[in-house]
């Protein structure tokens, strides 16, 4: 069940919390478990099925160790604190607007709504229905992406900004767990921006795009007030490494292949999303 606990953390709560031991040999070298969440529904066991299923690409032991390139958070009274508590000010801000509702939405890690974040930013639907290859190889991919921030969430356990300003935050349902689940660095920045960059390769006219829509799914967490600005960002340099290291495997080579060629069979036909409520929130 340790691997359900550290799921959990990634703020997919209760029902990440399913995986269990299903993918444990993806588990990254030192990762300790924050507590689990409880309590699915039965559309968040058919989601989670989904993840187990598909398990993970690096088997264990062999993803990047994230405390090798993420230096430590910013210290209380620097210059870099300061700046990631004027980020965390300027989210509060935005509680109640647009944007903030985009935040509860890029919460949930839940399948197929994590992959379907990037349909607009694609210009076609993403998910089980209309791209089965390049969703299972999203919701493969996410569990490397995710799972290698734990190294350095585990050491440095760092307060999340909720927990310092005692304001609300965009998902109260998951602050339980998220008091126990290390701030630094944020896993859906890194899932976020390891998706876009699969994405990006997928998809190579629309790559500023699905980078854009990477970035901005790991900023809605500084907007969800569950994030600093310094999280987001190492979580970007995580996701940047584990793509390299997944390039190098070559069952994620294969899959990779497959994407393509179903993107290319079937892009055409795809119908473009309705992204006017989504591009309005982002642009604020």
């Amino acid at each position: 069940m340790k691997m359900a606990r550290i799921l959990a953390g990634l703020g997919g709560a209760a029902a990440l919390a399913a995986c269990a031991s299903a993918v444990a040999s993806s588990e990254p070298q030192g990762a300790a478990a924050p507590a689990a969440a409880t309590s699915l529904d039965d559309a968040q066991k058919a989601a989670m099925a989904a993840v187990m299923r598909n398990g993970s690409y690096l088997p264990k032991g062999t993803a990047p160790n994230s405390l090798l390139f993420n230096p430590p958070p910013p210290a209380p009274g620097s210059a870099a604190m300061a700046r990631d508590e004027e980020g965390a000010r300027a989210a509060i801000a935005m509680q109640g607007t647009a944007r903030w509702e985009q935040a509860k939405i890029d919460a949930n890690l839940f399948t197929p709504s994590v992959t379907d974040t990037f349909s607009c930013a694609a210009g076609f639907r993403i998910g089980p229905e209309t791209t089965p290859r390049v969703q299972a190889l999203l919701l493969k991919s996410m569990m490397d992406f995710g799972l290698a921030s734990y190294p350095t969430k585990n050491r440095y356990q760092r307060a999340r900004p909720f927990m310092e300003n005692g304001k609300a935050t965009c998902t109260p349902d998951q602050e339980a767990v998220l008091r126990k689940d290390g701030s630094y660095p944020s896993g859906h920045s890194t899932i976020g921006f390891g998706m876009g960059l699969i994405l990006a390769d997928l998809v190579p006219d629309r790559a500023g795009e699905l980078v854009a829509r990477g970035r901005a799914f790991g900023e809605s967490r500084r907007i969800c007030n569950v994030h600093w600005l310094s999280d987001i960002e190492e979580g970007r340099v995580v996701a940047a490494t584990v793509f390299a290291r997944l390039n190098a495997d070559p069952v994620f080579a294969a899959d990779m292949a497959a994407a393509r060629a179903e993107l290319a069979e079937k892009r055409a036909s795809l119908a473009a999303p309705d992204c006017a409520r989504e591009n309005a929130a982002l642009a604020m």
